[in-house]
């Protein structure tokens, strides 16, 4: 019984690893600096009103320039879109 909640404890922290985004696999030295990502976003529209960092993505929370709610995970060497979430 005990190996059977190890198995079942194994395998929920494993699927919650596999559900981090990957948004690249560049070191972080080739990663544009946060504040210039900060930056191109808001020149492109974006009024980012919280920013993360999870594992190899940068997300922002905001709204975009029509003024709608969005959660955006890019690449964070180039900027790009991986995965976003419009409100």
């Amino acid at each position: 019984m005990k190996h059977l909640i190890l198995i079942l404890a194994l395998t929920v922290v494993g699927g919650f690893a596999q559900a981090k985004k990957n948004c690249t696999d560049q070191p972080k030295e080739k990663w544009m600096k946060e504040e210039d990502f900060k930056k191109l976003m808001e020149n492109q529209g974006y009024n980012i009103q919280k920013f993360k960092q999870p594992g190899s993505c940068y997300e922002i929370y905001g709204t975009n320039k029509e003024g709608k709610k969005v959660e955006i995970y890019f690449n964070p060497v180039d900027g790009s879109i991986v995965k976003e979430k419009i409100k």
